[in-house]
């Protein structure tokens, strides 16, 4: 699975080292012996110059100042809750712990809910000297308070100006001023194999540094996110996150986000955000407070060879149209199940990652043309894409056209799980929190549940749960899916 860098884990480091193996023996001819017997004589290698490493040190040196410690506080709002508990809400006791999942209260604790502090690091940049800094979005989302710690020890509160969940992109400002800031770089002339380096602040070791090389680019991830990641090899780990990465030159190119890993921590493969992605959220944040996303309104899978083959195309590349949303853009423009998408605009599809990552690049309301491949043919199809804020709100209400805030008696604002999402949490139906209030917070249900069922009824849609309401008495069961775990939540309706 692929991890936002924010739950440390122990690590299990494995060395290992490949040794050159000599050739001797029958069967093996020297370029001698070759010379004798009347083969032509093979030229020696010319000599190869290594390339000189890029100075880690001076980049480190160079840039270090402008690289921050964030550290976020807040609160969290729990159903049950004793004095043994740590931060995190779990306690020292096994059998509290299984109790608590089937809302059962043993004996000492209160089943009065009570706000958890919860605390958290994690790093970022300074981009102008005015104070104007650089992270990941989950780094402070839900915080009530942020500090950014520079390397003079000096501590400022900040404040956020905007985040962007979709790309994962925060912008702080604090107030200060003659800062010391990073330069900015271009991942267009960032290749394959070369140099990469990060600072950050892992498990809190302010400004500590790790390099590596640069192991693939536009790397879609299977979370459908629209970002076309840079994976590299340099060591990232929890707290890295809104970390740089710089290149061989010392130019910022990349923000750390996401690592892939099935420990927790860091095991050869993480992800950055490319700065151009980062560059067109800030300035839209900085403008109007928020960022704006383009929408085609596809589903799309990938095209192995058997789906190649049976397409007639020359090989497994585009992104193959799974669904096309009734209304959407793509409707509009023409697009069909069955259509693979092979280039936007003249840049080539190769993976159906790469088709989200393109759109997002566009603004909504721009144009795009598609190549795309239809029954043994291709063809040209032109889109006007729309806003994918315009889709989340239409995602909002169920089928029978309900709208998603369910607040009331539960106090909760509702939608339903799309088709994907639902792939990906392993269930059918169900609604996403999105807001939680009233009884159901005082509850411990938080935003980010996914609602199952209530009182034993699988949650279906909006209108289906208002009507339940409706008719229930003082208290509710709700199933809800927190993480990978099932829990029942009791919720006294007054």
């Amino acid at each position: 699975m692929h991890t936002l860098l924010s739950t440390p884990r122990r690590l299990i480091l494995a060395l290992v080292a490949a040794g050159a193996l000599g050739a001797t023996g029958a069967g093996l001819v020297t370029q001698r012996q070759a010379h004798a017997l009347g083969a032509p004589a093979i030229a020696a290698p010319a000599a190869v110059t290594p390339a000189a490493l890029p100075s880690f040190a001076q980049i480190t040196a160079e840039n270090g100042p402008a690289v921050v410690n964030i550290s976020v506080s807040g609160t969290r709002r729990t159903a049950l809750a004793d004095e043994g508990d740590d931060d995190s809400g779990a306690s020292d006791n096994p059998m509290q712990d299984f109790l608590r999942q089937f809302g059962m209260v043993p004996p000492g604790l209160s089943a009065a809910p009570r706000d958890m502090p919860v605390r958290g690091q994690g790093s970022g940049f300074i981009v102008s000297p005015d104070g104007v800094v650089l992270t990941n979005a989950h780094v402070v989302q839900g915080a009530d308070e942020v500090t950014v710690k520079l390397t003079d020890r000096r501590e400022f509160r900040a404040k956020v100006l905007g985040s962007d969940r979709a790309t994962d992109i925060a912008v702080l400002k604090i107030d200060a001023h003659d800062l010391p800031t990073v330069r900015l770089g271009s991942t267009q002339a960032l290749a394959v194999g070369d140099w990469v380096l990060a600072i950050g602040s892992p498990f809190g070791f302010e400004n500590s540094v790790t390099a590596g090389v640069v192991s693939a680019k536009g790397r879609a991830l299977p979370d459908d996110s629209a970002v076309p990641f840079i994976q590299t090899d340099v060591a990232v780990n929890p707290g890295n996150s809104g970390g740089p990465l710089f290149n061989a030159r010392g130019e910022v190119v990349g923000i750390n986000s996401q690592i892939y890993s099935r420990s927790g921590g860091y095991q050869g493969v993480s992800f950055a955000i490319p700065i151009e992605v980062a560059q067109r959220v800030r300035q839209q944040i900085q403008a109007t407070g928020h960022a704006s996303h383009a929408r085609l309104g596809v589903t799309v899978q990938e095209v192995n060879q058997a789906l190649a083959d049976s397409f007639g195309l020359d090989r497994p590349q585009g992104a193959l149209v799974a669904e096309v949303q009734p209304g959407s853009p793509a409707a509009r423009a023409g697009l069909k199940s069955g259509d693979v998408i092979r280039s936007v605009d003249g840049h080539a599809i190769v993976g159906s990652g790469d088709l989200p990552a393109r759109i997002t690049e566009s603004s909504p309301g721009a144009q795009v043309r598609l190549q795309v491949w239809r029954k043994g043919r291709s063809q040209e199809l032109v889109a006007t894409l729309g806003d994918a804020a315009d889709a989340r709100h239409a995602a909002k209400a169920d089928a029978g056209g309900a709208s998603a805030p369910a607040q009331g008696r539960l106090g909760l604002a509702l939608r339903p799980l799309a088709p994907d999402e639902q792939r990906q949490a392993g269930v059918e139906g169900g609604l996403l929190v999105e807001q939680a209030g009233g009884a159901a917070a005082r509850a411990g249900v938080q935003p980010g549940d996914v609602l199952l069922a209530l009182n034993g009824t699988p949650a279906q849609g909006i209108a289906q749960l208002r009507e339940q309401l409706a008719h229930a008495g003082k208290s509710v069961a709700l199933l809800v899916l927190r993480g990978s775990h099932r829990i029942f939540v009791p919720v006294r309706l007054g």
